[in-house]
């Protein structure tokens, strides 16, 4: 063979290193400014007493097939029962990880004819199941409603038939910015559109017992959320929540979730606990909002806007101006990661600072001061 079939693969990534733009994975050290770990559930002792009392009820790390085979196990549907309780909704399916729950939905319930309205920066999963799926889609301007509802319009006095499906994220992973919910909801409402809601980092942060943003909705017919168990809740996982007529069709028609095999009962027992923990000490949240509130304080002084969130995005433009001012905070102790295209918009590579319950007052204020200094010298 003269040429190595890996040949193209080397020269993509050669063409991400010239941009400053080649991923590697690194280690977790330093004071966490990086994970989505927001209320320090991951490794926390009252997750760790809970593992401890799944493992001696005796429930299996294992489900040993899919849902439809022999995986389904008490606690998959214990936890939705409860799932569907605390978010207010009729039913909720469990899934391995919010990508794999995005895909599914996105991939098996917009249907041919119909369109497919999401916000132009939501999530990468997303766009992986649409392309999976039958229905067209188009983008809307970021947190516009008003875009949202002239794109349907459009559409309907063109011939479109089907039904309309908005498809935002309640507070966005790299911005920290929140959706118009009420808006988006009023939109659905007038075009007979069904309103997705990606609640991956408002999840355990915001609303009533960690409920969310989308929990002002009410139950309504014509609104899934997303909820991920991997970020506030400190597990795995994600609970897709809405009308029973949801669950019952991506069991029915859900590749991804027909064919996949199913989560740990363990992690379901956990998921469920975290719930619990997250509903029972609401004063996890206040502390980090309080963290939040003092964040924006000391980073106001260096001209960051305040987010309004546990999201701090400190836009730097330049890939390896990003990169050189990441590795300065992480050389004295601090993990703050760059973020780089596409994961973000080209000309946007930024800081993600994320807030969690791992840090205090401290190490905050000791992260910016060194924040100051890598800006003015890279």
């Amino acid at each position: 063979m003269t040429t190595s079939p890996f040949h193209a693969h080397r020269k993509d990534l050669a063409a991400l290193a010239a941009d400053d733009r080649r991923r590697a994975l690194a280690p977790r050290t330093g004071a966490d400014f990086a994970s989505n770990d927001y209320l320090a559930l991951a490794g926390s002792y009252a997750l760790n007493e809970a593992l401890a009392a799944g493992l001696q009820r005796g429930l299996p790390a294992g489900s040993g097939g899919s849902r439809l085979l022999r995986g389904n196990h008490d606690e998959h549907e214990a936890l939705e029962a409860h799932a569907a309780r605390h978010y207010g909704s009729e039913a909720a399916l469990f899934f391995p990880t919010g990508f794999a729950a995005n895909a599914a939905l996105f991939a098996t319930l917009p249907q041919r004819g119909d369109l497919v309205v999401h916000d132009e920066l939501i999530h990468a999963s997303a766009h992986d199941g649409m392309k999976l799926g039958r229905a067209g889609r188009v983008d809307a301007r970021h947190n516009d409603a008003q875009a949202f509802d002239d794109i349907i319009a459009r559409w309907r006095a063109g011939g479109g038939s089907g039904t309309p499906w908005i498809a935002v994220e309640s507070l966005y992973s790299m911005d920290g910015d929140r959706a118009p919910l009420a808006d988006l909801a009023a939109v659905a409402d007038r075009h007979d559109a069904v309103l997705i809601v990606d609640e991956a980092h408002a999840t355990g942060v915001y609303g009533p017992a960690g409920q969310g943003l989308a929990h002002g909705l009410g139950r309504r017919d014509n609104l899934i959320t997303l909820h991920t168990c991997g970020k506030a809740l400190g597990c795995e996982g994600a609970l897709l929540c809405g009308p029973q007529i949801v669950r019952d069709f991506i069991v029915n028609r859900g590749r991804p979730f027909i064919f996949s095999t199913a989560p740990s009962p363990l992690m379901a027992w956990l998921v469920r606990q975290a719930l619990e923990i997250v509903a029972n000490e609401p004063e996890r949240a206040a502390r980090l909002h309080g963290l939040v509130r003092h964040a924006e304080t000391r980073l106001a002084a260096l001209g960051i806007a305040p987010s309004g969130s546990q999201i701090v995005p400190v836009v730097i433009g330049d890939n390896a101006r990003t990169m050189r001012i990441a590795s300065a905070l992480q050389a004295e102790g601090f993990d703050v990661r760059g973020i780089r295209p596409p994961t973000v918009p080209h000309g946007t590579a930024r800081l993600r600072i994320a807030l969690t319950l791992n840090v205090g007052t401290r190490e905050i204020d000791a992260m910016v001061d060194v924040l100051a200094a890598a800006m003015a010298d890279a």
